[in-house]
């Protein structure tokens, strides 16, 4: 009898090409946790400890008792102060494999696939149970793709951006946005409370990073429905960051059916946006936020919600995109 061929699938590694790669075990992922790291999550690996974001965080993990063990990129001064807390120096990413969870914060996408699958990266050394999480700021696509890399050799991959600054870094004050499984989440959850005021549970692997960009643009909730996450956890994260807004409260009302708690209606706000861009090419000041807003109002005009007050922006949104957003 011929033997099944192992399945695979095609990825991009971390240089871009295109290659076999092992598909994820028939498990779930909380079955990859060793006895150990299902009991204990002691040794934290950190990535970027010598970034602003990054010192902080690993400042305050090792602060509430955590063992921590950092890669220091070339620049050692930001990292004496963690080593004379008692955090270990390694040579290399792929030293930190034997940590219980690995914290990746760099750049973005590129920075993150060389640390976790370029030569000498975690899994080059990755033992099954490893998890990886980066909080880096990083492009979904690239996310679910680290991730199934990962599974192939019993790792668990974890998204787990950040919101606001240095100084909340420092201070322990972070917001963070996980996108892990219940399980997993409750083994990490203690370490990244170590450096954040705020952890959001937003849904499974990806829907951190989905969320974290979702967190910058005006028509958040309809990507959002599309690209699947719960847009109640959106508003949660957008709440208690830097752009939360009482225009944005008023908004998130529609996904109660709420669409009156802003009374202005649609048409007067395109009229009055109208009248701004006449005033901005009279005085010549470039205005192409004024006038990306402009046109969104006049398609929910055009699209029949004119008479609806501004939170009816949602619905035109919904239509436009063919999701269900709210109620409506």
């Amino acid at each position: 009898m011929t033997p099944k061929p192992k399945q695979t699938l095609k990825l991009k590694t971390a240089l871009g090409s295109t290659g076999d790669t092992p598909a994820p075990r028939d498990l779930p992922e909380w079955q990859f946790l060793s006895p150990h790291t299902r009991d204990t999550m002691q040794h934290i690996g950190f990535i970027g400890a010598s970034g602003l974001m990054g010192h902080g965080m690993a400042k305050n993990i090792r602060a509430k008792g955590f063992d921590l063990s950092i890669t220091v990129h070339q620049r050692t001064a930001p990292v004496q102060d963690l080593l004379a807390a008692g955090a270990r120096q390694v040579s290399s990413y792929a030293d930190l494999a034997a940590c219980d969870a690995v914290i990746i914060c760099v750049t973005g996408s590129p920075q993150v696939e060389a640390v976790v699958a370029g030569p000498g990266g975690i899994l080059s050394k990755a033992r099954a149970g490893l998890i990886v999480i980066d909080t880096s700021t990083s492009e979904p696509e690239s996310t679910r793709r680290l991730a199934a890399l990962c599974a192939a050799q019993g790792v668990i991959y974890v998204d787990a951006p950040l919101t606001r600054t240095p100084i909340e870094a420092e201070a322990g004050k972070l917001n963070s946005m996980v996108g892990a499984s219940p399980e997993v989440f409750s083994r990490i959850e203690p370490v990244i409370r170590a450096y954040s005021e705020n952890v959001f549970h937003v849904g499974e692997m990806g829907a951190g990073h989905v969320i974290k960009l979702l967190n910058n643009f005006a028509e958040a909730f309809a990507v959002g429905a599309k690209a699947g996450v719960d847009l109640d956890k959106l508003v949660q994260v957008i709440s208690a960051g830097g752009v939360n807004s009482g225009l944005f409260q008023l908004m998130s009302k529609t996904l109660q059916g709420d669409y009156g708690a802003m009374k202005f209606e649609l048409n007067n706000a395109a009229k009055d946006l109208r009248y701004y861009s006449h005033l901005t090419e009279s005085v010549k000041v470039p205005s192409m936020i004024g006038t990306s807003v402009h046109q969104t109002l006049n398609t929910a005009v055009a699209l029949g919600y004119g008479s609806e007050m501004v939170p009816s922006l949602v619905k035109a949104q919904a239509q436009l995109n063919q999701v269900k957003i709210g109620p409506a």
